[in-house]
């Protein structure tokens, strides 16, 4: 406990603010001293204030302290100051009816509520949450909470993926009894929630766990689909169990890639989340076209899923729509989904096969040739031998040394032709047809059959006759 005071008394920022705190009750409270007892690294301090007053008090902190003043909700009293760093961050709350131990109580698991008075520089835990922080164990505080916001349901599993912690027997039970009420909350929520489980190590296991407390179909209806497709002679485990081991492999696989290959997936294109969540999903949703496609041979009994690929990355809009996903974080799931068969399709023998490859994939190689890899771990029906996936794992794994010794080569292709030219050489106005031609210039340019702006001028007469 003393340990805890001095590391949170010698933090550089509770320093800072401390003086202009001293005329009122304060806390830090929540994940700060969650992350600190975890010793992770975090920049997100939560502090509660008890005062009338609190939008004028942390302006005139932000002006003492020359940080931003950002008004997140008047109505509940909270504010953010973003310091000089750009990186480090406070929330301002009021306490509930004033009261820190009422603000406490309301809030989700026990290991989320435990304070920090600042000024007389004593831990107020009152659900015990230090003692389930060196347990490991997520409780919920209580059943009425997870009714008021449902959305602690999905927080639940998120602590549990991040964390690795065991969720205990009595919120489980909670959890199952209004599962139902997930669908609740604002869709933006319950995207933030689930793509930050995703990004956990251990979302493989935690899915599993959502999924027997009847909240993985609620969220993600495919899941329901994926389960009527059986085991056969390529997939020892069914659609739903293969799909999720698939996530687990890519889980296993990251920490064995080159650190180049995990600064790529540790990266934050697609906002604050690292890329490997969204990969992660793509990896859970990369056969959800298999059900529509299924047949079974009568000659063989051979089950036959023909275009799952692309039936599915058409189909993944119907569900990332919904729980408001970006047009740039679902192109990309959609990408991974449509082009998962294609590494494993590559003639590593073949130069131009090699080179097509990694300039169609470009900036995500490296994550569709770990979701291959993933898939052929994830998939040892009868017919599939060690010989097999030994053989399919090393051509993945050469391809991905070919990408980095390339990327100087893989800049990406000059446009020999704007869409404006096309136009007037073809006497053409905007329309489908323009974005086909587009589209064909391109593939014969990663081909290598096109290099200059006269053999794409010719290419162009020759496509508008055929």
């Amino acid at each position: 406990m003393n340990n805890l005071i001095n590391l949170i008394n010698n933090n550089p920022i509770i320093k800072k603010i401390k003086p202009y705190l001293k005329n009122y009750d304060s806390y830090l409270v929540g994940g700060y001293i969650r992350d600190l007892c975890l010793k992770k690294i975090t920049y997100d301090h939560d502090i509660i204030l008890i005062c009338n007053n609190i939008e004028t008090v942390v302006k005139n902190i932000a002006n003492q302290i020359n940080a931003t003043f950002i008004e997140l909700d008047k109505d509940w009293g909270i504010y953010r100051l973003v310091l000089d760093d750009k990186k480090n961050y406070i929330d301002f709350a009021r306490a509930i009816d004033n009261n820190i131990n009422k603000d406490l109580n309301r809030r989700d698991i026990t290991i989320n509520s435990i304070a920090f008075d600042i000024n007389k520089n004593i831990i107020i835990d009152p659900n015990n949450g230090l003692s389930d922080l060196k347990n490991k164990i997520i409780k919920g505080i209580s059943e009425q909470n997870f009714i008021d916001d449902p959305l602690r349901i999905l927080r639940v599993f998120r602590f549990q993926s991040t964390l690795g912690f065991k969720i205990n027997p009595e919120t489980y039970k909670i959890i199952k009894q209004h599962a139902h009420l997930i669908t609740k909350p604002a869709k933006e929520r319950i995207n933030s929630e689930l793509i930050k489980l995703m990004e956990g190590n251990n979302t493989a296991e935690t899915l599993i766990s959502m999924d027997q407390n009847n909240l993985l179909n609620e969220i993600l209806p495919f899941c329901t689909s994926l389960k009527t497709i059986p085991p056969n002679s390529h997939h020892h485990l069914n659609l739903f169990e293969h799909s999720i081991e698939t996530v687990k492999q890519i889980e296993l696989l990251f920490p064995t890639l080159p650190q180049q290959a995990q600064n790529i997936l540790n990266s934050t294109p697609y906002g604050t989340v690292k890329k490997i969540a969204f990969l992660k999903l793509a990896g859970l949703m990369h056969d959800i076209g298999k059900p529509l496609t299924w047949t079974i041979d009568e000659k063989t009994g051979r089950h036959r899923f023909i275009m799952h690929d692309a039936q599915g990355a058409e189909l993944a809009s119907q569900y990332l729509s919904p729980l408001k996903f970006s047009k740039k974080q679902s192109a990309y799931i959609k990408k991974l989904i449509k082009n998962h068969i294609y590494p494993s399709n590559v003639n590593i023998n073949n130069e131009k096969s090699v080179l097509k490859f990694l300039r169609k994939m470009d900036n995500d190689t490296v994550d569709i040739i770990l979701l291959a890899m993933a898939d052929r771990l994830s998939a040892r029906g009868q017919d599939i031998t060690e010989t097999i996936i030994n053989e399919n794992l090393n051509n993945l794994k050469t391809i991905l040394n070919r990408y980095f010794l390339l990327l100087e080569e893989l800049k990406p292709l000059p446009k020999l032709l704007s869409g404006n030219e096309i136009m007037e050489l073809l006497k053409i106005g905007p329309s489908p047809y323009l974005g086909e031609i587009i589209k064909a210039l391109k593939e014969s340019q990663e081909d290598g059959e096109i290099t200059t702006k006269e053999q794409a001028i010719e290419f162009l007469k020759h496509y508008a006759k055929q």
